[in-house]
């Protein structure tokens, strides 16, 4: 258990973090490139977000080890009632990191930056020892770095990099597919609170009610992926005898990849916003900052807290030798990886192909697989559908189709297919979007997040009902329709409990809808 003041002084440094960087790199327009001492400014912001990656490397590695825990513990409570001469001088130094606030004019912070990097550089390294001796005794400190250099070497290695590495896979962000498909998830966020939205996914530009930012690599938040991997890593290695790795790399890492892309969303979203409603100042301090690097770390804590709490992750046993249930009959497991593999396919093909829809069958041939090989476990959940659900996917069905907006022109590339292979193509796109898309979206949105979310009393019921429907209406474009198609789908599910019925009506609805659109030749329809 640790003890209230060792609570305390390592909130207090949290906050303090948390402080300067809103100072400095937020409310303050501090430049780098207007400071006449631009190298140095950039590397004072890279050892801050090295420092920030330290110690959130450092608080998973007192998590998952007990021993290094205890033996911090100790040596912290051996100085209670005392260091408070280190904690005056840490003080001191956290005032002289904020002085230049006060001496300085907002505006001339760029001009006399050289005196704003001293009292940065040498206030901070001043309040970082200060506050670690005021922690613990240097001679305490000394002997629990000796007895496990080996591994905090490692962390300390990471931390590092890890800037490095996250600059190294900056490039990605022009990558046309992460651009576009973020890009337009953000104009959904934005449109939903004002009427038109600036999108310019080729030059990396987007916009609303005359405030426009483009968005470079450096402030795309393609780092969150970098530090989501790099966490996981460290917490695979630190857990190594009792995780199951399989569903841990295989299920939880593209889980977090994908909440990561839509915490980015939203983070985009709201730094537009403020910036054309609040002050376009603060959101461009906002994108150039490394606030982001505050936004993922905490969102890499999130994903592991989570994954600390999943059973079906950890060997029975909590031993090498235990034994596990094989991962293609896991309930958990078979119900997110052909998610995963759909989406994964999505992006590939999206990526890979001129005209996407043509790669259709790659994707249902995917999907095919992923639900064979969890048939041991999806098997028992196709129980006979009643009639209640059946016309209840009909109803869906034709609302879609009845709502749906006019039809553009067909694909050129489609229509310069063969008779007999734009058959095969078309006999597979309807029987994919009638059977498997409903099974593989329905074991995902109803059968793992609306039951995981679902529980006692009506507020966790409407929770699962919205969360659920709100992805399942996100993932499909047409927001109101899609959603309306989720509500409905989710009480077909809790009606009786099955999983069937849910995947039944969908199915229907997907069939009614692909019937219409091979009749109208309108493919976008599905």
């Amino acid at each position: 258990m640790m003890p209230k003041r060792v609570w305390m002084i390592c909130g207090l440094f949290a906050a303090e973090a948390v402080l300067i960087v809103l100072a400095f790199q937020v409310l303050a327009p501090v430049e780098c490139r207007l400071t006449g001492i631009e190298a140095a400014c950039r590397a004072l912001r890279g050892a801050a977000v090295r420092a920030m990656c330290l110690g959130a490397l450092l608080a998973v590695y007192l998590w998952a080890v007990p021993a290094a825990r205890h033996s911090l513990v100790r040596i912290a409570a051996a100085r209670a009632g005392g260091g408070r001469g280190w904690a005056l001088v840490h003080a001191l130094a956290m005032a002289v990191v904020f002085a230049p606030l006060l001496l300085v004019v907002p505006d001339q912070l760029n001009v006399h930056f050289a005196g704003v990097f001293a009292a940065l550089s040498l206030g901070g390294l001043a309040a970082l020892v200060s506050g670690l001796f005021w922690l613990a005794a240097p001679s305490g400190w000394l002997g629990w770095l000796r007895a496990r250099a080996g591994m905090l070497a490692v962390i300390g290695l990471v931390a590092l990099v890890l800037p490095d590495i996250a600059a190294l896979i900056g490039p990605l962000w022009y990558w046309g597919i992460l651009t576009e498909t973020t890009f337009a998830a953000v104009a959904a966020v934005i449109s939903t609170v004002a009427d038109e939205v600036l999108v310019l996914p080729d030059m990396q530009v987007i916009g609303t009610n005359g405030f426009a930012v483009a968005v470079a690599d450096s402030c795309s938040g393609v780092e969150g992926f970098a530090l989501i991997a790099a966490f996981m890593g460290i917490y695979a290695w630190l857990f190594r005898d009792s995780l199951r790795m399989v569903p841990y790399w295989g299920i939880v890492l593209p889980v977090a990849l994908m909440l990561s892309w839509a915490l980015n969303v939203l983070r985009i979203a709201a730094l537009v916003l403020i910036g054309a409603h609040v002050s376009p100042g603060l959101a461009q301090n906002g994108f150039h900052s490394f606030a982001g690097w505050l936004f993922f770390l905490v969102l890499a804590f999130g994903v592991l807290l989570a994954a600390d709490r999943l059973p079906w992750l950890r060997r029975p046993g909590g031993g090498k030798a235990a034994p596990a249930t094989p991962l293609a009959e896991d309930e958990v497991a078979t119900r997110i990886v052909p998610f995963v593999v759909f989406m994964v396919s999505g992006v590939v093909v999206q990526a890979f192909w001129g005209t996407p829809a043509l790669a259709f069958p790659l994707q249902a041939a995917a999907m095919a697989l992923a639900l064979w090989w969890g048939r041991r476990a999806i098997g028992p959940l196709l129980v006979r559908p009643d009639a209640v659900a059946v016309l209840a996917g009909a109803a869906v069905g034709i609302g879609w189709v009845w709502t749906a907006p006019a039809p553009g022109p067909a694909p050129a590339a489609l229509l310069a297919l063969s008779p007999v292979v734009f058959a095969l193509w078309a006999g597979v796109r309807i029987a994919g979007t009638a059977l498997l898309v409903p099974m593989v979206e329905e074991l995902f949105f109803r059968g793992y997040v609306q039951h995981r979310l679902d529980g006692d009393g009506w507020s966790r019921r409407v929770l699962a009902i919205a969360a659920s429907s709100a992805l399942f209406a996100a993932l499909h474009g047409r927001y109101v329709a899609a959603g309306v198609a989720g509500v409905v789908f989710a009480l077909i599910y809790l009606r009786r409990g099955r999983l069937a019925d849910a995947i039944a009506a969908h199915a229907v609805a997907n069939a009614l809808i692909a019937v219409v659109a091979a009749w109208r030749g309108d493919w976008g329809l599905i």
